[in-house]
């Protein structure tokens, strides 16, 4: 049977993921406080609007997973909501924009015994996954250092509503840039020491950075940097990794991490990787890459199998925790300017 699913926040990214859902299971709701935003995907979707999380989850036929597509300050609470009513969840990234609630919706899942899961779509690009198993199979030795690079365009117009917000949005590496942490941590492991300069140049109205360059010690030894900016000129220029180890150097590129731009490894002939699929397209802006197909087709196996690989909550935190640790570097950084 196939498993039934609920979506809670009706905008953008909430449509995509009702695209996908129904090649692998039934959409069973939409939930948003905007009513016209609700009924107007569930008009689309021939399936039932509801106006509160609260009237979702205690409706006959309780949806098997809830999808949470809120903004990034509510996921805890419409999360938690979730699973203490049973259900399995899917978050949309970040998991939260704090750690201690992330914590807290770990220890709802446990206590309901559901599962917790986030969105890292970019995982699924297929340069990424030639890198991961490079790395697994240990054919780069040992890894000395790296550059990660973050240089979208996000113009003043679309900071409108929640975001641009420190309570709903959280800031730059929490919205746009959570998944390149994401992928330092799942290819790289944890961070043992950070450094961080943060500034905000051309986005007044929003209260956070809009660049920011960080270094970075690996608890493995490798050295690098993250240099973040939403201030590229029209368009996304670049999201890339450039990886420097023993036996070899792989950089992927392109603008979301999906191109195979520089492949030298010792006994490795670079390969043709298929083309991975278009980036997520919003009007006058654009996100990450579209691999919502991939995600929900591997939250299906997990759901069955509990030894599948897929984006834990523990790893959704772990992003969380780094970004909090760069952030609290560029608050020191600032504080020791100051004095």
């Amino acid at each position: 049977m196939e498993p039934s699913f609920a979506i809670v926040g009706c905008g953008r990214i909430g449509a995509r993921h009702a695209e996908q859902i129904l090649k692998v299971g039934q959409l069973a709701a939409v939930c948003d406080i905007v009513p016209a935003k609700a009924d107007a995907l569930a008009q689309q979707y021939q399936t039932r609007p509801f106006y509160s999380i609260e009237s979702l989850l205690t409706a006959d036929n309780k949806p098997f997973v809830v999808s949470i597509c809120t903004p990034n300050g509510w996921h805890a609470q419409h999360a938690i909501k979730a699973l203490e009513a049973g259900c399995h969840v899917l978050c949309e990234k970040p998991l939260c924009i704090n750690s201690a609630d992330g914590r807290e919706m770990m220890a709802a899942a446990e206590t309901a015994g559901r599962k917790l899961f986030v969105v890292k779509q970019n995982r699924y690009n297929p340069p990424v996954e030639f890198l991961k198993n490079l790395l697994n199979e240990g054919k780069l030795g040992k890894i000395y250092s790296f550059q990660l690079n973050c240089f979208w365009n996000r113009p003043p117009a679309y900071y409108t509503d929640w975001k641009g917000s420190r309570d709903l949005d959280g800031g730059t590496l929490f919205t746009q840039f959570s998944h390149f942490i994401d992928l330092l941590y799942w290819l790289l492991g944890d961070v043992n020491t950070v450094q961080a300069i943060t500034q905000n140049f051309a986005h007044p109205a929003i209260a956070f950075e809009d660049s920011g360059a960080v270094v970075l010690q690996m608890q493995n030894g490798a050295i690098g940097t993250l240099n973040y900016s939403v201030n590229s000129f029209q368009k996304n220029m670049e999201g890339s990794l450039t990886i420097l180890a023993e036996k070899g150097t792989v950089k992927i590129g392109g603008q979301y991490l999906n191109e195979l731009e520089y492949c030298m490894v010792d006994g490795i002939t670079a390969p043709e990787l298929p083309m991975g699929n278009p980036a997520n397209g919003y009007g006058f802006y654009q996100g990450s890459m579209s691999n919502h197909d991939k995600v929900y087709q591997n939250l299906v196996q997990a759901l069955q199998n509990d030894d599948h690989a897929f984006a834990s909550a523990a790893e959704g935190l772990k992003t969380v925790e780094i970004i909090e640790r760069i952030y609290a570097a560029a608050s020191e950084k600032d504080k020791a300017s100051i004095i």
